[in-house]
This record gives C-alpha cells, sequence and structure tokens, in this order.
C-alpha cells in the first residue's frame, strides 16, 4: 500500500468520523429548532467545516482512489492462483513451487 492509499484512507476516514460526531452533536443540540440554519451551522462549525471537507473530497475523487486498488489486488491474485502465483500489496509476483503430481 502506497503513501498515497494511506493518506486517502486516513483522510476519508477522519473527516466522515468528524462528520458523524458533528451530526449527532447538531441534532442533539435543543437551540437547533429555535435558530436559523445558517445560525445552527454557524453554531456547530465541527459539522460545517468537515460537511465541507467531505463533499470536497468525494467530488475529487478519493472515495475512488481507497477502493480501486484493493479491487484490483484481489482480482489479480484471483487470477494469479490459476496459476499457481499470487502477488504482494506493492504488485510484485511471488512464484509458488507446482503441486507434486503422483503417478
Amino acid at each position: 500500500m502506497s503513501y498515497e492509499q494511506t493518506a486517502c484512507d486516513a483522510i476519508l476516514a477522519i473527516s466522515t468520523l468528524s462528520a458523524s460526531i458533528g451530526a449527532y452533536y447538531w441534532l442533539t443540540d435543543p437551540q437547533t429548532a429555535k435558530v436559523s440554519f445558517v445560525q445552527s451551522l454557524y453554531n456547530h462549525l465541527l459539522f460545517t467545516i468537515s460537511s465541507i471537507m467531505l463533499m470536497i473530497l468525494l467530488l475529487t475523487g478519493v472515495h475512488k482512489k481507497v477502493i480501486a486498488t484493493s479491487i484490483i489486488t484481489s482480482r489479480a491474485r484471483q487470477v494469479l492462483a490459476d496459476f499457481n502465483m499470487s502477488c504482494d500489496d506493492s504488485g510484485k509476483l511471488i512464484l509458488r513451487p507446482r503441486p507434486q503430481q503422483n503417478t
């Protein structure tokens, strides 16, 4: 797994967690029903900022980067298994010994 992949995973996870926590506090705040929507967003900056960050990340396609490499790796391993081979996370080919045939 590359550094870019790990960074994308971490940024997406932190943004999602922050938005979830912010949404919980925003929805459980009794002042939310009494003030305007804009004032409510201003009162809960964690939710506002993390939601904007999450939207930007999703629009730039970070969620595709998180999923794409794991899908490619798992499919490559499935195909290589038919030929008694495998690959590691960096893409290096692993040759396995041939199975012994008893005749």
